[in-house]
């Protein structure tokens, strides 16, 4: 065994030593961003005590906004596209440097399969191709790099895949609904982003590199991306408006301020509930796997725990609450207006609802509220195009993220807590009232975040050891009341059916 897995690493090391020996030639294409920034960002980053890395991605994600107020003043057409990909590429390279060119390489090759393949074999091709170029790099990230936080392209390459991956349904959907086959319910229900024709060139690029979403999300269609571009999102074909166009101060303020909470947030809080240990996260134990943290009381500990994993979350909000501000200040977190020209909503670019997530009364809240757009894009693209196949969700879902053993074992835990809450609904939901803030709602949100909080410890905590030693130190306790629950559940007798 020990053979075999130094010949596999051998051919790994000579794949890896053959990609790098391009360092040099993507090195020169980082051509956008002057040495003098980087030597200002260095300098900064010394005298505040960050590294450059992570200046470098806060300062990207805050310079979108007065990027996004100039996308505003530019007229309708292909200067909003070009504008789109050109900052997004000059993102691209500040906060990646040469890495970059991996997402230059998906879209061209992503491209080029769009041109030449019918459009039923591209919802195959296309998808599989953008998610072994995502899987590799994940695999690389942690054969070169295990447990560790350093940014890398795989983030921003996240975000492309799902544009991708949806871009080819929506032109095959497009033919599809042209030919009338309105008996295909997965394309009569993603009708609203159906393409009719490939965009060209540099609308394409403008979408995949657009600016605003480029480096955390969210990633939407293309017909979401194109619309504020060619005006047709808030004018007519004859120019009038379509309704009374709404300001987009608040829209985008609100999120920004958010965003600023979120930040500070995590700043303080993880000084002091630390869910890695600061000095070496990489190498050394999480505070909560230490000898000294397990001789505290088991209430403590889990206080501990599930507070360092709230306050983890926190850079996860500052993120898509930052973006969500980005995108809306030019209008592409606008859903537009209905027939009657009433504003429907600023919906596109929410990637989160932070306070329905942290007070989600069940799986199904939190799944749907959490990464909302990962959410649509995984209901879409792969539980309705599979016949509802939740396994498939799963799976897409794990993979997408990395090969960590924690991913998988929070992903295939989940279905525990969805079997107890199906069955709970069915047998002891009907006899309590539905409100949320009632009685049985509370007890339902206080009991969803006890148990999942465990649940999700081994999300976070990525290695296998550390997330089992983390479930084995709260007893388990999360995957026996599941199991009991289910259990007791399953005894007791449906409601009776009220009659009318």
């Amino acid at each position: 065994m020990s053979t075999v897995l130094s010949s596999v690493a051998g051919v790994a090391d000579q794949l890896i030593d053959y990609v790098y020996s391009w360092g040099p030639f993507a090195e020169s294409t980082v051509v956008l961003v002057p040495d003098v920034i980087r030597v200002h960002v260095a300098n900064l980053a010394a005298s505040i005590g960050f590294d450059v890395e992570t200046l470098n991605y806060v300062l990207g994600m805050f310079l979108c906004y007065p990027l996004g107020f100039i996308m505003t003043s530019l007229p309708y057409g292909q200067i909003r596209h070009l504008f789109s990909f050109l900052l997004g590429l000059f993102l691209l390279q500040f906060t990646l440097g040469k890495q970059w060119i991996h997402h230059m390489i998906t879209s061209l090759v992503a491209y080029a399969l769009f041109c030449v393949l019918p459009r039923k074999t591209a919802t195959k091709l296309v998808p599989s191709f953008v998610m072994a170029y995502l899987l590799l790099g994940h695999l690389h990230r942690q054969y070169v790099n295990y447990l560790g936080w350093d940014l890398d392209f795989t983030g921003t390459q996240m975000v492309l895949t799902q544009k991708l991956y949806m871009m080819a349904y929506n032109l095959y959907d497009g033919e599809v609904l042209a030919k009338g086959k309105v008996n295909n319910k997965a394309a009569v229900k993603c009708a609203p982003f159906a393409l009719t024709k490939l965009p060209n060139l540099l609308e394409y690029l403008g979408y995949t590199f657009c600016f605003a979403n480029i480096l955390s999300g969210p990633a939407y269609e293309f017909a979401t991306y194109c619309h504020p571009c060619d005006g047709s999102l808030l004018y007519k074909p004859d120019g009038t408006p379509r309704g009374k166009i709404p300001s987009n101060v608040w829209p985008t303020l609100k999120p920004f301020l958010t965003c600023l909470f979120c930040l500070g947030f995590y700043v303080v809080g993880n000084a002091h509930f630390p869910l890695f240990d600061a000095e070496n996260p990489q190498k050394n134990d999480p505070p909560m796997l230490t000898a000294e943290f397990a001789e505290r009381p088991w209430i403590h500990r889990y206080c501990y725990m599930w507070i360092a994993l709230l306050v983890l979350r926190q850079k996860y909000y500052f993120a898509w609450k930052n973006a969500e501000g980005a995108n809306n200040i030019w209008y592409a977190g606008f859903e537009g207006f209905d027939e009657t020209g009433k504003v429907k909503g600023w919906d596109h670019a929410n990637n989160m609802n932070i306070i329905e997530f942290e007070t989600a009364p069940n799986v199904q809240t939190l799944s749907r509220e959490w990464n909302r757009k990962t959410s649509a894009w995984l209901t879409k693209y792969v539980y309705i195009r599979t016949g509802g196949n939740l396994m498939a969700v799963y799976s897409m879902s794990a993979l997408w993220h990395g090969f960590y053993p924690g991913y998988f074992m929070f992903f295939l835990s989940v279905p525990l807590i969805t079997m107890v809450e199906r069955v709970g609904r069915k047998k002891i939901s009907p006899n309590f009232s539905s409100a949320k803030w009632s009685l049985y709602g509370i007890a339902c949100i206080l009991a969803t975040s006890f148990v999942v909080e465990y649940m999700v410890s081994a999300f976070s905590l990525l290695a296998f050891w550390r997330s089992f030693n983390n479930w084995k130190q709260f007893h388990f306790f999360g995957h026996i009341l599941c199991v009991v629950a289910y259990t007791i559940l399953m005894l007791l007798p449906s409601p009776k059916k009220k009659t009318a």
